[in-house]
């Protein structure tokens, strides 16, 4: 079997900065009480700045109830609706990604495109729309993977290195494309507000091949948690999807990992690992990380500075990890990237620099 490469990694963020907006948008919501001096503590501890979106926040911010969002008269929009705009709205940020990798020059070379996304489906899709906009071949091969939320990067880039272990020869796009902002919801629930808290849009393209630069992949390990599978889950409402991101999760995450980490890292001590992607959840998902692992803090500055800039960009967020870690890593450095989603499960992967 020969050794795949992700060659490199290119992203891009909508032009909308909404945390702002939001957040004044959640304050009206909860209103009173121990719930609004509960979302203030735990706004201020998210440790996000800035989320990006495709949808424009109400002008002047907080005058009104939109926050990156839309109204037709006093009711949220249906995901018919939402998913209209998904299909309207994605090209672009794709584009700004993939033309940053390069695209225009590396289409007549890609012989694999694997598009993943969890917050929005059309037929004919995005896929179809990167292979006319760029000009690949008709032939070539299309893969896509949707709904497994934040983890589904990780089973792209194992798809791809799949791929390319058994024709040497295959050059493969990766797209991870995320619009979780179209998903915002009316709602005075205290956990469904910080829920919506987290998340932003993003995109994150990689190319993978059998050409020896960038992250040399090493190897992947998926692991479950079944008897939390309600902590995390995904499913699709009537206006909008509806997320469920369980407190417990967190803890669920630290007590999992010691007993997973000797598979993940094929027995290699953590402490040997100098870099980790790992997908910034939320800042209580990489205090689990940090804690289960018992890494030091600083191993996961990385995904915090991600969290911070660009909060959770589900699928997409972990590619953003690895692209910053590529623009400074050295070579022979050993890295493990890791992301979570609905099951419990955790899907990793390992890498050295070259």
């Amino acid at each position: 079997m020969c050794a795949v490469y992700i060659n490199r990694i290119a992203c891009a963020v909508p032009p909308n900065q909404v945390h702002d907006a939001f957040t004044m948008f959640a304050e009206h919501q909860v209103l009173q009480g121990r719930d609004s001096v509960t979302f203030a503590r735990m706004s201020a501890r998210s440790h996000i700045h800035r989320r990006w979106s495709v949808l424009e926040p109400s002008q002047p911010v907080g005058s009104g109830t939109t926050c990156g969002f839309y109204r037709w008269g006093d009711a949220f929009p249906s995901t018919r609706t939402r998913m209209r705009r998904y299909e309207t709205a994605a090209p672009a940020l794709a584009q700004a990604a993939l033309d940053r990798l390069g695209m225009d020059e590396e289409a007549p070379r890609v012989t694999h495109l694997i598009l993943a996304s969890c917050t929005g489906f059309a037929a004919p899709g995005l896929d179809h729309w990167i292979v006319n906009r760029y000009g690949i071949r008709g032939s070539v091969e299309r893969s896509v993977i949707g709904f497994m939320g934040c983890q589904a990067a990780i089973n792209a880039l194992k798809l791809a290195w799949h791929i390319v272990r058994s024709d040497p020869g295959a050059r493969v796009a990766v797209v991870c494309l995320e619009l979780c902002t179209l998903h915002l919801q009316e709602t005075s629930a205290i956990q469904q507000l910080l829920s919506f808290l987290i998340f932003a849009d993003g995109c994150a393209t990689a190319l993978v091949s059998s050409e020896p630069s960038g992250l040399r992949v090493d190897g992947f390990y998926a692991a479950l948690v079944p008897q939390a599978a309600d902590q995390i889950t995904w499913r699709i409402g009537d206006t909008g999807f509806d997320m469920t991101l369980s407190g417990l999760l967190p803890l669920t995450l630290a007590h999992a990992l010691p007993g997973w980490s000797n598979a993940i890292l094929g027995g290699v001590d953590p402490s040997a690992i100098n870099l980790w992607a790992i997908h910034p959840g939320g800042r209580s998902i990489l205090d689990a990380v940090v804690h289960g692992l018992d890494l030091p803090a600083k191993a996961v500055d990385e995904s915090r500075q991600v969290l911070r800039d660009h909060g959770n960009m589900s699928s997409a967020t972990v590619m953003f990890v690895l692209r910053d870690m590529m623009a400074h890593a050295q070579p022979g450095q050993t890295g493990c990237a890791m992301a979570f989603g609905p099951g419990i499960s955790a899907e990793t992967m390992r890498f050295v620099c070259v």
